[in-house]
């Protein structure tokens, strides 16, 4: 796999992640790789911030990476 769609960790927290991932990915194969690189412990495991939520204070579920133009960051919660 090419560096420019390697999925990784970007930033994480208590309880919430980033990660940057190709931007052909669905909701599921997002979690899972969350889920593959630091299990989240809840019943629900790792959850995609969608639009409307709060903590995306107005900005797009999916956004471009700056550094891989193939892929896009996701915010995950706990």
């Amino acid at each position: 796999m090419s560096n420019e769609f390697y999925p990784e960790v970007t930033r994480m927290g208590a309880l919430d992640m980033q990660v940057c991932v190709p931007r052909d990915w669905d909701d599921e194969r997002v979690r899972t790789f969350a889920e593959s690189k630091y299990p989240c412990g809840t019943t629900n495991g790792w959850q995609i911030r969608k639009q409307g939520d709060e903590a995306l204070k107005g900005k797009d579920e999916r956004v471009q990476c700056s550094q891989k133009s193939g892929c896009v960051h996701v915010m995950l919660d706990a």
